[in-house]
């Protein structure tokens, strides 16, 4: 990206966010991944805080009942243990998606576990699930609840849980005081047998325990569901007939992929969950596919490989109402979400729309 600068009324030099990421990113880069993205963590939790966008911009949009002030959103994965969504949120994203999030703390697998693909500007995760819990993610959710913003939470099952469903019931009960929405997890590869409470049957009784759990009261939040992106026809039929028949807020397509499209860094045969560029052409296909199976019956949020407005913009126009990123700010900065936000408000005025739920799947 392009490093702009410019003068404060005091007259000083005031270098922008991406600038300065310029500058730090190749010792960043000589860090494992892992400790760097814990650097960038401590750097939001000190950073001044920023007023995030406010509502009722051109970019505003409602999905589920919630206000946007934008479509963009920072993906799960980044702040799992909602340490540090008041902070992203001041970086120009319309939403926060914090977590996973478990019942109980839980390690993760292996280090090294997390890794960058330089030159196919991706990256290999194989996490596994692991966060602080979501006693500390209640407390810090509590700390904030007064505050502005769209804040989801995403979360799952622990990796050893005897009764996974009722890991899912759990956590309902205990994030849907604090959350905007619910995203429920069934998709992450890397906790053994999780993506087959994708299958229907399985998949129907979980997503009626939540709702159960959530309870009926018109401040409830609404359920959001994530899904992988190695769907079958026949499993995307079936995941959006239940969406429609359970009255989901909203699918959000797609989680990381298994698959290995060819790829040029050494790390592409590390096991794990792929993210990024490489990931783009699949998941705007399995959002196209989501599209047509729901008949625009139920809101999108289309992630994976968007690293720029016209990434974003495609994927509205192919029915996503709502987008999210993650890894391409790690390689683009912090300046990539207003750069994205400040293109597709040119984007939609060439393509002669009025408002980003007017474009939605007009391709």
């Amino acid at each position: 990206m392009t490093a702009r600068r410019g003068l404060s009324s005091a007259g000083k030099t005031v270098y922008a966010p991406h600038m300065i990421y310029s500058l730090i990113r190749p010792a960043l880069f000589r860090l494992d991944a892992e400790r760097a993205h814990g650097i960038a963590l401590a750097a939001l939790r000190f950073m001044p805080r920023r007023a995030g966008v406010a509502p009722g911009g051109p970019l505003a949009t409602e999905v589920a009942g919630i206000a946007f002030p934008n479509p963009v959103g920072m993906a799960a994965g980044f702040d799992k243990n909602a340490e540090v969504p008041d902070a992203v949120l001041g970086l120009g994203f319309g939403f926060v998606e914090v977590g996973s999030m478990t019942p109980l703390p839980q390690a993760g697998n292996p280090r090294p576990r997390l890794f960058r693909l330089e030159e196919d500007r991706a990256i290999i995760n194989r996490l596994g699930f692991n966060n602080g819990g979501a006693a500390k993610g209640v407390e810090r959710l509590r700390a904030r609840r007064d505050r502005p913003g769209v804040i989801g939470v995403n979360f799952g099952a622990n990796k050893d849980s005897a009764d996974r469903v009722a890991d899912y019931v759990m956590m309902t009960r205990l994030m849907a005081p604090l959350a905007s929405y619910l995203a429920v997890n069934v998709s992450s590869p890397n906790t053994p047998g999780l993506r087959a409470l994708q299958d229907e049957s399985a998949l129907a009784a979980l997503l009626d325990a939540v709702i159960d759990a959530r309870g009926a009261a018109s401040d409830a939040p609404p359920v959001f569901l994530k899904v992988a992106p190695d769907l079958q026809p026949a499993d995307i039929d079936a995941i959006s007939r239940i969406a429609i028949d359970k009255r989901l807020g909203a699918l959000i397509v797609t989680n990381t992929t298994i698959s290995r499209p060819p790829l040029r860094s050494i790390h592409a045969g590390e096991a794990g969950g792929l993210s990024g560029a490489p990931l783009r052409d699949l998941a705007h296909e399995r959002l196209c596919d989501f599209r047509k199976a729901t008949g625009g019956a139920i809101p999108l949020i289309g992630v994976g490989g968007v690293a720029s407005a016209e990434d974003a913009w495609a994927r509205i126009r192919a029915g996503a109402s709502l987008v999210q990123l993650y890894s391409a700010m790690v390689y683009e900065g912090p300046g990539l979400v207003r750069a994205i936000t400040r293109g597709l408000e040119a984007l939609m005025r060439r393509d002669g729309f009025a408002s980003i739920a007017e474009a939605v799947g007009s391709a």
